[in-house]
């Protein structure tokens, strides 16, 4: 049995070139027991490449894959997939299309007959698809085929579970519920879960530990709520959500603005900053006349501007300011209904505890 307190995978150094490229350049990371630890980064940004070489689909140039402690791949070491007792899950679901339900889900089950059919029972019953086993996939829906795989890559009772986008298939109507019944039965199962994603929403969602990903590298590791609320530069909070940036420049470690000074220490005289604000951090104050509202501790000097163009998103509106100060455009998310007319004046604060200052010229 393996240490329950022990990772159930550990990955270090894993390089691969294509081309002479580099897509995958040095990551390293570990999986507990019933973690899920999701691989976020754009298209291209060696994601799955890094995934594909922990289930062994592809040969890694250098590093090492350890599962519950032992060596699957390394320096003249690699064991196939169907070696290193991982469970597989895909964007297609990939079920073979001649064989029932229940034959899919006890594909590759060892053990007596009784035994398999036990099995494929309790798993089918566990992701609520009981009496589905006579079935063939073309008589499923979609979220339907997506559990059969889930069930089908449990199955074997895997020490790491490996998915590859296999939510994008699925409509958004069922996306939230069929992620919400993965997440639970993994975490039962005990299994390490790597999941590779695109979207921000899947991973803050699904995930225990974020590692975001760029450029073949982990740029950023940690817990959702870190990873979102401390990025490690400009990029890396763009990539969750739209910012505001005000740009100045630093001089004895602070940045004067038209909202005000903000400290910027470690930022030498002269350098260039960026003051990266998310939408929903921007304060919005009625015009009185000209005047706005008086400065505070927590927000800083209110700066005027005027409306370009206001749309309501459903839950949300979003209204987008032309500054008075220096024509620049931001743009504040209100709650509800809020849809003022192009060209009406008012006075906008930004939350100095919600502000991210990063040097000038980082990744965009």
């Amino acid at each position: 049995m393996p240490d329950a307190r022990a990772p159930r995978l550990e990955v270090q150094g894993l390089t691969r070139a294509f081309g002479g490229r580099p897509v995958v350049d040095g990551v390293s990371f570990s999986v507990a027991p019933g973690q899920v630890t999701c691989l976020l980064g754009p298209s291209g940004c060696g994601k799955s490449t890094t995934l594909r070489m922990i289930a062994g689909v592809e040969r890694l140039e250098a590093g090492t894959v350890r599962i519950d402690g032992v060596a699957m791949a390394g320096p003249g070491l690699h064991l196939p997939p169907e070696k290193r007792g991982v469970g597989l899950m895909f964007q297609d679901f990939a079920l073979f299309p001649h064989l029932t339900v229940a034959g899919n889900v006890a594909f590759g089950l060892g053990g007596d007959k009784a035994a398999r059919a036990r099995r494929v029972d309790e798993l089918l019953e566990r992701v609520n698809l009981t009496g589905f086993g006579p079935k063939h996939p073309h008589q499923l829906s979609g979220g339907e085929q997506q559990r059969v795989a889930l069930a089908r890559a449990l199955a074997p009772r895997p020490g790491v579970m490996l998915m590859d986008e296999p939510f994008s298939g699925l409509d958004n109507r069922l996306r939230d519920g069929i992620r919400d019944v993965t997440l639970d039965i993994l975490k039962e199962e005990g299994a390490g879960v790597v999941l590779v994603t695109h979207e921000p929403d899947e991973a803050m969602r699904m995930a225990d530990e974020i590692a975001l990903m760029r450029g073949g590298r982990i740029v950023q590791k940690g817990a959702p709520y870190n990873v979102y609320n401390a990025p490690v530069d400009k990029a890396a909070a763009a990539f969750f959500s739209d910012v505001n940036v005000i740009r100045g420049m630093s001089r004895g470690a602070l940045t004067e603005t038209a909202f005000g000074a903000f400290l910027t220490p470690g930022h030498a005289d002269g350098a260039a900053v960026e003051i990266v604000i998310r939408p929903q951090h921007l304060k919005i104050d009625f015009d009185r006349g000209g005047r706005g509202p008086l400065p505070t501790p927590q927000d800083g000097m209110a700066a005027r501007g005027e409306v370009v163009r206001a749309r309501y998103l459903g839950r949300e509106s979003l209204v987008e300011f032309r500054m008075d100060f220096d024509g620049s455009r931001l743009t504040a998310s209100v709650p509800g209904v809020f849809l003022p007319g192009p060209g009406t004046a008012f006075w906008l604060m930004i939350r100095r505890d919600k502000c991210f200052v990063f040097g000038a010229g980082k990744p965009a």
